[in-house]
C-alpha cells in the first residue's frame, strides 16, 4: 500500500479514558489514527466514530480525508503485537507517532505484604513489557530491520510517547506492581529517546496525576475529597482532553528539541510543597 499523505497515530488503549482523548484531539488535528482495544469492541467503535466527528470539525482542506480504524490486541501478548503491528501496517502503510497508553491496574488493591506474584506479572506483563516491546516492533519497521525498506519519517520526526503516571515517583503499597510498571516505563522512555535522538525520532514521557477515567472511577469519592483539600493545587480532576492537547503538540512536531522529556499533567501534584 502507497502510505497516504496523512500522518498516521497508532494509540494503544484507546478504546476509552485518557486513550479516547488522545486519539479524538490527533483527529481533530489531522491525523489518521489506528485505534488499539484489547476487548471492548462497542467502545472502540465510540472512539472511531468520535474520531470522525472531531476531524470534521477540525476541517483540513486539500489534503485526503483522515481515516479511523480500531484494531484488536492485547499488547501483553507477544502474539497479539506482532499481529498489531502488521494488521496496522497492512491498513495504513506505516506508523509515523506511537502513543503507548495501554495500561491496567490490579485487579485487586492489596498492600505489598499481601500482594501475589501472579498479579505482579499481568501488571508488568501489559505496562511495562508491552509498550516496551511495541515500541520495539514498530522501531524495527523503521529502520527497515524486518525485511522491508526502511520507512521515511516525518519532516519533523517520527514520535513515540509513553504515558505513564506520577504513580511513576509516587508510592502506594497497596497498588506496587502498578507503581513499579509505571517506574520502569520512564526508564524505557529514556533509552528509547537515547536510541532513537539520531534516528530522527523524538521520544517523550508523559506523566498524568489524578485523572477522571473508568480506572479511577471506583475512588472517585476518596478522590473529590483530596482534591477539595488541596492535594491537587489546581483543585480539578484531570481529563483525558488534557492529555489530548499534549499528546497533540508532541505529535505536531511543537517539541522537537526536548527529546527525552518528562511532561507532567498532573495540575502541580508533583510539586513539593509545605
Amino acid at each position: 500500500m502507497v502510505k497516504e499523505t496523512r500522518a498516521v497515530a497508532l494509540v494503544t488503549g484507546g478504546s476509552r479514558g485518557i486513550g479516547r482523548g488522545i486519539a479524538v484531539e490527533l483527529a481533530r488535528r489531522g491525523f489518521s489514527v489506528a485505534i488499539n482495544y484489547a476487548g471492548n469492541a462497542e467502545a472502540a467503535e465510540e472512539t472511531r466514530a468520535a474520531c470522525v466527528e472531531a476531524a470534521r470539525q477540525g476541517e483540513h482542506p486539500g489534503m485526503p480525508a483522515a481515516e479511523f480504524a480500531p484494531f484488536q490486541a492485547d499488547v501483553g501478548r507477544p502474539e497479539d503485537r506482532t499481529r498489531l503491528v502488521r494488521e496496522v501496517w497492512e491498513h495504513f502503510g506505516t506508523v509515523d507517532v506511537l502513543v503507548n497508553n495501554a495500561g491496567i491496574g490490579p485487579r485487586e488493591r492489596l498492600d505489598i505484604v499481601d500482594a501475589t506474584e501472579e498479579s505482579f506479572r499481568e501488571v508488568l506483563e501489559v505496562n511495562l513489557a508491552g509498550a516496551y516491546f511495541l515500541t520495539q516492533a514498530i522501531v524495527r519497521r523503521w529502520l527497515g530491520r524486518d525485511g522491508g525498506a526502511p520507512d521515511t519519517p516525518l519532516e519533523s520526526g517520527r514520535k513515540v510517547v509513553f504515558v505513564s503516571s506520577i504513580s511513576a515517583e509516587t508510592a502506594s503499597i497497596n497498588r506496587g506492581e502498578y507503581c513499579i510498571s509505571k517506574a520502569g516505563l520512564s526508564m524505557a522512555s529514556k533509552l528509547w529517546a537515547v536510541r532513537l535522538a539520531a534516528e530522527n525520532a523524538q521520544v517523550y514521557e508523559i506523566r498524568p496525576g489524578i485523572v477522571e477515567t473508568d480506572l479511577t472511577r471506583g475512588v472517585k469519592g476518596k478522590y473529590d475529597a483530596l482534591i477539595g483539600d488541596g492535594l491537587v493545587p489546581q483543585k480539578r480532576w484531570g481529563k483525558p482532553e488534557d492529555l489530548g492537547k499534549l499528546v497533540g503538540a508532541i505529535a505536531q512536531g511543537d517539541l522537537a528539541f526536548s527529546t527525552g522529556a518528562v511532561i507532567y499533567s498532573d495540575g502541580g501534584f508533583n510539586i513539593s510543597r509545605l
